[in-house]
């Protein structure tokens, strides 16, 4: 048995229309002119710079969040230095307080002051 094309799909193959290729066309009733073009267009760009404002502007509620927090850490370290520099002082007193040498020391029996 042998393969014969057969005359539909030779008609089919050789027509105008390639494979996946729309027959139909469909156009729409409403036409619009230069003018609502031209609206249209600049309703777009409105919107895109809305957008675009909307955008720039939570960036920059960012940056004043940052800011904030960057001063705050900043005054924290200060007090951090502060209180490293009171505790420095304070536990060289009770070292000192509690040395042997102050120990070993002795009230004055008489004090005199110079005229």
């Amino acid at each position: 048995m042998s393969y014969q094309r057969t005359l539909q799909f030779q008609n089919r193959r050789s027509s105008s229309w390639n494979r996946n290729q729309n027959t139909v066309a469909f156009t729409s009733a409403i036409k619009l002119g230069p003018i609502a073009h031209t609206v249209l267009i600049a309703l777009m760009i409105t919107v895109l710079g809305l957008i675009y404002l909307t955008q720039a502007t939570r960036a920059t509620g960012y940056d004043y969040q940052a800011q904030k927090i960057d001063s705050e850490i900043a005054d924290l370290q200060t007090k951090k230095g502060d209180l490293e520099v009171e505790n420095a002082r304070l536990t060289a007193l009770e070292t000192v307080k509690n040395s042997n040498v102050a120990k070993a020391m002795t009230a004055p029996a008489e004090t005199g002051y110079a005229r």
